[in-house]
């Protein structure tokens, strides 16, 4: 074929490495780079305003851009061919942030990835931030026992996404609980906050103090390492929680908050991106009796298989540590301690996924973000 041959609705052009590439002619005209703003980045040019007939006048291949005249106004598009062939390629909306998923089980604790605050403030945030996306837990080492510490390490990812229980929340016996993580008492593995309609993407839990001699150990279990191994074995299992919505509800004097979930969740490749998952805040199953015949023998099976000692991560959180894990992913719990054997608080707070992601982003190719604590210049 010639090297450019123009169509009725798009044109196709011959690539710097010899393969044939077809382009609509709108999916051109809307990419001009005269479309966005030099400021913002934001386009501002009108696709519904061209004609339904939009075509090419004329195109030629000008050293390493394909240049476009366009038929009514005669404006002139360029594009770099390099750019074009990313797109033909389908790697045109490539995401540095798709590091993977590496799943684990209950021997990751040697391989988890633990960072100090001080690197964390630096150029350590990459290796955090890239941690979280790929395995879904990190340890950060250091913090000093100050209000201001979780902020700061926070502030790194991302804005603080408030829930009910304010931007921050205490784990800590209270005389009178409003949570049962405000109590001395085994807490069964769990995500948080399922009852919002938009659940908290990632926890920071920061130990302020671990007094207790006897129990108080931190439970984490890769949530879709168990639900990939769960689809292997029980395939219909696997497609009723992945599909299925059921109600979750957290109530008190001052909140009643409710959202419906799927248990397993999968991304748009079919791949388990995590699950939703806590028995002490599930509604009453609304679903139609005949179904919760074949529902709750699937949701016991689930639940069941997360507690098998194979994935379960379990270790004492010491003061100075933060645990930070992706609340979508990654299931956490805690065994029971001594009510009289010491103080045991933990400091949390929540990030958005998307937040983390963008942030990696930024940092990874060499950025620096704005805002009180982007005060380090990443190298």
């Amino acid at each position: 074929m010639n090297e450019i041959a123009l169509e009725e609705k798009g044109l196709r052009l011959r690539l710097p490495d010899g393969e044939a590439a077809y382009f609509n002619y709108f999916w051109l005209r809307d990419n001009c780079a005269t479309a966005f703003d030099a400021e913002t980045r934001e386009r501002t040019f009108d696709i519904l305003a061209e004609p339904d007939d939009l075509r090419a006048a004329r195109a030629r291949v000008d050293g390493d851009d394909l240049v476009v005249e366009w038929t009514g106004d005669g404006h002139e598009s360029r594009y770099a061919l390099s750019w074009l062939a990313g797109w033909a390629r389908g790697a045109g909306n490539s995401d540095s942030a798709d590091v993977g998923r590496r799943l684990w089980r209950g021997d990751h604790l040697q391989r988890m990835c633990r960072v100090s605050f001080e690197s964390v403030l630096g150029s350590g945030v990459v290796e955090w931030a890239e941690a979280l996306l790929r395995d879904g837990i990190a340890l950060v080492e250091g913090l000093p026992d100050s209000d201001d510490a979780l902020e700061r390490l926070a502030g790194r990812l991302g804005h603080i996404t408030p829930s009910c229980f304010g931007r921050y929340f205490d784990v800590r016996r209270e005389a009178n609980p409003i949570n049962l993580a405000y109590t001395s008492r085994a807490l069964e593995l769990h995500t948080d906050l399922p009852s919002e309609e938009f659940a908290p993407g990632v926890q920071l839990l920061h130990c302020r103090a671990n007094e207790v001699i006897s129990g108080g150990e931190s439970l984490f279990v890769d949530g879709a390492a168990v639900a990939e191994d769960f689809r292997m074995s029980h395939p219909r299992e696997f497609a009723l929680l992945s599909e299925t919505l059921v109600p979750f509800r957290q109530e008190h004097e001052m909140y009643d908050t409710r959202a419906r979930q799927r248990v397993i969740e999968v991304d748009a490749d079919g791949a388990v991106s995590g699950v939703t998952y806590s028995q002490h805040l599930a509604d009453t199953f609304d679903l139609p009796q005949s179904l919760l015949d074949d529902y709750y023998p699937a949701f016991r099976r689930f639940g069941r298989l997360m507690q098998d000692s194979r994935y379960l991560l379990r270790f004492r959180l010491e003061a100075g540590q933060c645990v930070t894990f992706d609340n979508h992913r990654v299931v956490h719990g805690r065994t029971a301690f001594e009510a009289g054997g010491g103080r045991r608080h933990l400091r949390g707070c929540y990030l958005g996924r998307g937040e983390v992601r963008s942030s990696y982003r930024i940092y990874a190719s060499g950025g620096v973000l704005s805002g009180a604590w982007e005060d380090v210049k990443v190298p």
